[in-house]
């Protein structure tokens, strides 16, 4: 009988599904850590966590008992899900629950900041009647800049929708016909937005494309007096700025829910007029906590009593023999994905996968969304999966399109993918030589063979005789070491247009870049990184 333990506290809601439910044991042992922690572990074989234990690997060593854990709650930073997959954990997530009540968090500190609501009851506690010093701004007319267009980001703008503010949105698997739809405009450029807005609000997860998003360049460009919110993760803002902009008077205000370490009782802002902060009160309602429990609890049952994994951060929804005979697959579309997140300029408009010969007869569903989650992994977090990256995907109007034939061609099997962005059209075919080397064998009208991992360099140039010689000398000044090349003809004759993929040995700098681009007969010079070839994502492997 499987038995799940709570390391948390989670609403009666939660506890009485589980009470009810029968074949299921459970206990409540909150507080723990240190090898107390540990040696409950090991005693279940399921766990149900909100923020407050850490998960580490030093507690989860050695467990051969431990199968899931489910966090009741979106983020994962407090569970170690590198060891958790090497010990075969599941770790599933509840990514729905806590949306609105987020969402309203978000607007209740924009509120707040524009009313001057906390400082205004402070004189009334003081025993003052300081009407005339709490001249607020109305929200109609205002707007409001939002990073991130997930579940999250599209509810706060329909609240500010509803309060008549102009909503400048951006996120890069958000379509202009999904914005339409909203009635928000939708920019690809941060910078662009900056100037315009009055309100500037993330909902977007803290990796190394959103740690500090907003630092001293944004400050210069963005609107004087503009307020800042964030109610998604601590370090998107960078605290040093936050600090000088309010001190120069060129922020008008900033209302934080998150810190970059938590709990947090000391911040250089924390007393500052036109600044409110809260202690990461954003699921922190009643409705959203009953909602994440349940669900975590939902999770774990649907996992002991039917053998399913839903919303996995670490495996994706399949069977031990459905991996094996897609794994080679599952590794092309993956890394294609990654590589098209690379080349595809501004928005993403439309995605369609075309399949041809042998790999048409496979379960290709699995196959795009093995792309997606290459594709959405550039600019989400690690924990995009082949479980969640279609949902998010589609969550931003984005569907993915499969066309699929038979008939076999040049290989056995072809995947190929083609994007239409904003400002290019990306189409790259993949294709498996042996049972585990990934290729890439077409980039738009160009046939090569070329590794698909590591540093990747592209560069389009004029077929001319000494281009290639040019381009090798102008990277050994630099100790760069090119460990391959393919080279790929627009027309089957010389003198027209050509691409070169080299592969180095490490990652260019800039000022590499800029020499190879400015030798003669080169048109374009861009560079990608894909995982090295022994890395799978924790889901494939």
């Amino acid at each position: 009988m499987p038995r799940i333990v709570l390391l948390d506290p989670i609403s009666d809601d939660g506890k009485n599904l589980l009470r009810n439910t029968p074949g299921i044991e459970f206990e409540e042992r909150t507080g723990l850590k240190g090898e107390e922690l540990k040696k409950c572990l090991t005693e279940f074989d399921g766990a149900i966590a909100r923020s407050g234990v850490k998960i580490t690997a030093e507690a989860l060593e050695g467990n051969t008992r431990l199968k899931a854990i489910a966090r009741a709650g979106v983020g994962v930073d407090n569970i170690d899900t590198k060891t958790a997959t090497k010990l075969g954990i599941v770790v599933m997530n509840t990514p729905g629950g806590n949306t609105i009540s987020t969402a309203e968090q978000t607007f209740a500190l924009i509120l707040a900041l524009s009313r001057n609501i906390a400082p205004a009851y402070q004189t009334l506690v003081e025993g003052r009647w300081d009407r005339k010093n709490f001249t607020g701004h109305q929200l109609a007319g205002k707007t409001i800049g939002i990073v991130g267009m997930g579940r999250i980001g599209q509810v706060v703008a329909g609240y500010a929708k509803a309060f008549d503010m102009k909503v400048i949105a951006m996120d890069p698997f958000f379509t202009p016909q999904r914005a339409g739809e909203l009635g928000i405009t939708l920019v690809t450029d941060f910078h662009e937005m900056l100037p315009q807005i009055d309100f500037l609000t993330v909902h977007t997860p803290l990796n190394d494309q959103t740690r500090g998003l907003f630092g001293k360049k944004e400050l210069e460009l963005i609107k004087p007096g503009a307020k800042l919110i964030n109610c998604a993760r601590g370090g998107i803002y960078d605290r040093a700025t936050l600090v000088e902009g309010m001190e120069t008077g060129k922020l008008g205000g900033v209302a934080l829910d998150v810190y970059e370490e938590e709990p947090c009782t000391d911040h250089p802002l924390f007393g500052k007029p036109n600044v409110v902060c809260t202690p990461h009160l954003g699921a922190s309602t009643e409705e959203a906590q009953t909602n994440v429990a349940l669900e975590a609890v939902e999770l774990l049952i649907d996992y002991f009593v039917n053998g399913t994994i839903r919303q996995a951060v670490n495996f994706g929804t399949l069977d031990a023999k459905t991996l094996v005979s897609h794994r080679g697959a599952l590794n092309v579309a993956y890394r294609l994905g990654v590589l098209a997140a690379q080349l595809c300029l501004g928005t993403i408009k439309s995605c369609k996968m075309r399949y041809k010969g042998e790999v048409s007869k496979k379960d290709t569903s699995l196959i795009s969304t093995s792309f997606a989650a290459g594709l959405m992994s550039a600019s989400m977090n690690e924990d995009v999966n082949i479980v969640s990256a279609a949902s998010m995907l589609h969550e931003r109007g984005i569907d993915l399109v499969e066309e699929k034939t038979s008939e076999v061609g040049e290989f056995s099997s072809l995947i190929t993918a083609e994007l239409i962005g904003e400002r290019n059209t990306v189409s790259i075919s993949g294709t498996l030589f042996g049972n585990s080397m990934p290729r890439l064998v077409m980039m738009n009208n160009y046939r090569l063979e070329s590794f698909l991992d590591g540093h990747l360099l592209f560069i389009d140039h004029l077929d001319k005789p000494g281009v290639i010689g040019n381009i090798g000398t102008v990277l050994g000044k630099y100790r760069i070491n090119i460990s391959s090349m393919s080279l790929g003809r627009a027309e089957p004759k010389p003198g027209g247009d050509a691409v070169a993929v080299l592969s180095l040995d490490s990652e260019p700098i800039p000022e590499s870049l800029k020499a190879v681009s400015d030798i003669q007969t080169i048109q374009r010079v861009y560079f990608a990184k894909l995982p090295t070839a022994d890395k799978l994502p924790a889901w494939m492997g």
